[in-house]
């Protein structure tokens, strides 16, 4: 184990060096296209290469170098571990308001992820994120706390009344919400075709988070569940994270029941 944590700290701690695996792993290069691919000097370089030349990453053909079959899998590991780093440091912060407590919830369900959170000083970026990907989707599947916040409600139901086809699972009191927030705007648009409203008593973490399918991407809504502060709006375009959501989609959906009327819908207030 010490000499595997060796190689790794032999890389690691040479921005240079990775920067020539990097560049390398692009296509063959010269010494002057690799001093300008890292910003190395001339010295630097000569070292930078002679190591990598002794570890059998890398070859010599002429003037140009190029990774051995090995270096290629030193490249393309190290590659996959660096991207996973990143995605664990975007979502450390917001890590402890994700849905992690239910099965098949992972890290590994995240690629291209976007996190947006409340910043000193300006707290709507994850308002304004749902916003976005609320008003460029042209369909939308969902169930939880979501659709709560009184900035993303207008564009959600502008965007309803102008064709949006979408299917929400709301726990009874985020829809007594929206009733609250504007009964005859929330009455007109459930009974659009285009728009189906259904209820479900027992949906899990309801109190915490919202998870959105659109057509491009799916996106989790995290709010503290003790005062009902919008923590983050993390979304990816991951395949396994869309069929993770869809397949408990899917589950909460069979056991919700419509919201048949609008009388129906004036007297979910008193649901609990």
């Amino acid at each position: 184990m010490d000499s595997t944590l060796d190689d790794i700290e032999f890389l690691v701690s040479s921005t240079h060096r990775v920067g020539v695996l990097e560049a390398l792993a692009r296509g063959s290069c010269d010494r002057d296209d690799l001093r300008a691919a890292t910003g190395a000097s001339s010295p630097t370089m000569g070292r930078v290469l002679t190591d990598l030349q002794e570890y059998h990453w890398i070859e010599r053909d002429g003037a140009t170098y190029q990774l051995t079959e090995l270096g290629e899998f030193v490249a393309d590991q190290f590659g996959d571990f660096v991207d996973a780093m990143a995605y664990q440091r975007r979502l450390r912060e917001t890590w402890p308001w994700l849905p992690h407590e239910i099965d098949g919830f992972g890290i590994e369900l995240f690629t291209d992820v976007v996190v947006s959170q409340p910043g000193p000083g300006y707290p709507y970026q994850p308002v304004e994120r749902l916003t976005e990907l609320i008003t460029t989707t042209s369909t939308m599947r969902g169930f939880g706390m979501a659709l709560l916040k009184s900035g993303n409600l207008e564009p959600f139901f502008d965007h309803v009344l102008d064709g949006l086809q979408c299917e929400y699972i709301y726990p009874p009191d985020v829809f007594e919400a929206l009733l609250s927030w504007d009964d005859e705007t929330v009455a007109e648009t459930a009974t659009r075709a285009n728009y189906a409203v259904l209820l479900h008593d027992d949906l899990p973490l309801d109190d915490r988070c919202g998870i959105c399918l659109f057509d491009d991407r799916v996106s989790i809504c995290c709010y503290d569940a003790e005062t009902g502060a919008l923590q983050s709006l993390v979304d990816t375009d991951s395949d396994e994270m869309r069929a993770w959501a869809t397949s408990y989609y899917d589950q909460f959906r069979d056991e919700a029941r419509p919201l048949d009327d609008v009388a129906d819908l004036r007297s979910a207030e008193s649901i609990q």
